[in-house]
């Protein structure tokens, strides 16, 4: 596959050439299943990387609640830190926010279903799900290959998302469970070569 290049630079106010609104992200050679947009060309592109799959859950005066993300990654060992990435416009987020408390939970690879049900917003996302709460008060799953207990430590703009660094107070896994991964825009599950 060739190279991806923009056909003009940022422009000075900051929009990405990437945003097919200022210019256009092309291919260097044939493109990329036929793809001209440049926001869906950038989805694609990064497709071709396989994530983990979590879920941010927190508890507030309302219930539980939570998100699925696939930006999230260790930041520090010292002091334990990690970070997720939340859309702006997520009113998931703004209560997650608010609580100032999370979990990640690393979804196993036979919970492709649940994913998807924290990726609606028409349908309790919790509904029969046998949650218990964490050290912070956080949502926990049953049946997660690992889950991280946080703290927010800080919140950065990272363009149309927030950048969460949470610090990390408890921590556990389940080394039997397989991790969920999502790879060109599909749940898969990961195995060894």
């Amino acid at each position: 596959m060739g190279a991806v290049v923009a056909e003009r630079p940022a422009s000075p106010d900051g929009r990405s050439a990437l945003s097919g609104e200022k210019g256009r992200c092309e291919v260097d050679g044939p493109r990329l299943g036929g793809v001209d947009d440049g926001a869906t060309l950038f989805r694609r592109v990064l497709g071709a990387f396989p994530t983990g799959v979590v879920l941010i859950t927190a508890s507030d005066e309302q219930g539980p609640v939570g998100l699925a993300v696939s930006s999230f990654t260790s930041v520090s060992l010292d002091p334990p830190l990690v970070l997720f990435c939340a859309a702006h416009s997520s009113d998931t987020w703004l209560r997650i926010r608010t609580a100032g408390v999370f979990a990640v939970n690393v979804l196993g690879e036979d919970a492709a279903g649940v994913c998807r049900r924290f990726a609606r917003k028409d349908v309790d996302r919790f509904a029969g799900s046998g949650y218990h709460l964490g050290a912070t008060g956080a949502p926990v799953l049953p049946g997660v290959a690992a889950h991280l207990d946080c703290r927010i430590e800080a919140v950065h703009p990272g363009g149309d998302h927030a950048i969460v660094v949470g610090r990390v107070v408890h921590l556990a896994a389940d080394e039997a469970v397989l991790p969920l991964v999502f790879h060109g825009g599909d749940y898969r599950s990961l195995r060894a070569v």
